[in-house]
């Protein structure tokens, strides 16, 4: 029964229980004076009909007052305490439902809105914890550089690289430092991108046996000078297109690559780039021979700050959201991104791009 019905039940009440109290007093007084004389035996039953109706209206009121008050007061209880809960920062509570009228439409609102905000509270919480643990792991990995930077500056200043090979020496590694700074800040910039949802694509058809040949060359004078060992293979024909962003494309091949290389822990370091046709699709194998990755970690190595190696060494840097981009990247170019790995023996990534197909006219 809704609130209005309620309040006309209730209305009705009042008025037709003094009406009919009153009906019933004087059709038995009328029945009671056949010749218009009161008699005492009619005072005491007068007496009796309004102490009953006194009685019977009592009773009346307490029911109606009790079902009110079950009706409004109660839920209405129950909403002041949960909005000193609110304001106390207490989402930890439930607003309890009982009737489907108007005023349960309200507590289930009301609850719903605590729901909401407690999992909005959650997420800033955790979100702020993500912000919190990125500029721990950005400051710690450029502290690094910078270190060494100031460490091969000051021994140029001082005379310490005392040969033109010395000083060659000094200023490569001054350069790759600081283009692991330039990194790292780029990594961060692109990480508020994809928070606001503003990742600037520009997507453009891409023959694919060409672009990852170039990607190869680059990849390989990379690694060249890390003395790590590379592979290619393209098994995709001469003629396969894709859609794609050739830009962002790229940082997905750099981040998986820069990432093996990162947990690479063997004396010859080797990693192997195939491309290959798969119906529909073209997919990108990068293997690396790499410390490999437990089965443990190996769902949750694309969530962003996830970290199977929990120790932040000099040696194993990193921001924490590489692989994570990598998902993003390629789930917005409707595409996909997976990993297989043996602990000990290596990983090996995988993404799968749609063939650009030309439809026919007319069709």
């Amino acid at each position: 029964m809704n609130l209005k019905m309620r309040l006309f039940v209730t209305f009705g009440i009042v008025i037709a229980t003094p009406l009919l109290l009153v009906s019933m007093i004087f059709l038995g007084f009328m029945s009671l004076q056949p010749a218009g004389v009161v008699t005492p035996q009619t005072k005491e039953f007068l007496i009796e009909m309004l102490l009953s109706m006194l009685l019977i209206m009592a009773m009346t009121c307490g029911i109606l007052l009790i079902w009110l008050y079950r009706s409004f007061l109660t839920p209405l209880e129950t909403l002041k305490r949960a909005t000193r809960n609110i304001r106390d920062g207490n989402l930890d509570f439930e607003v309890e439902i009982e009737d489907n009228d108007e005023i349960g439409e309200l507590c289930a609102d009301f609850e719903e809105m605590r729901v909401r905000l407690k999992e909005s509270t959650e997420e800033k919480v955790a979100f702020d914890s993500q912000n919190k643990e990125l500029i721990s792991n950005i400051s710690h990995d450029l502290k690094t550089p910078i270190t060494a930077i100031k460490g091969y500056v000051e021994g140029l200043l001082d005379g310490v690289a005392d040969t033109p090979e010395k000083q060659q020496k000094y200023l490569r590694t001054i350069y790759n430092k600081a283009n692991d700074m330039d990194r790292l800040i780029n990594e961060l910039t692109f990480y508020s991108k994809i928070d606001t949802n503003r990742i600037p694509y520009a997507f453009s058809k891409i023959n694919v046996r060409e672009y990852f040949d170039d990607c190869f060359e680059d990849v390989g004078l990379e690694l060249g000078q890390q003395k790590i060992g590379l592979s290619y293979d393209n098994e995709v024909a001469q003629d396969v297109i894709v859609i794609a962003d050739a830009e962002q494309l790229k940082r997905v091949i750099n981040n998986i690559v820069g990432n093996a290389v990162k947990y690479m822990d063997k004396e010859e370091k080797f990693i192997a780039i195939r491309v290959k046709d798969v119906g529909d699709f073209i997919q990108v194998e990068i293997e690396d021979n790499g410390k490999g990755i437990a089965a443990k970690d190996l769902p949750y190595i694309f969530d962003r700050f996830y970290r199977t190696d929990t120790s932040r060494n000099s040696s194993k840097g990193g921001s924490g959201i590489g692989l994570s981009i990598v998902h993003k990247i390629m789930e917005d170019h409707g595409g996909q991104v997976w990993a297989t790995s043996k602990e000990g023996i290596g990983t090996t990534m995988h993404f799968v791009l749609r063939k650009y197909q030309e439809v026919p006219a007319g069709e």
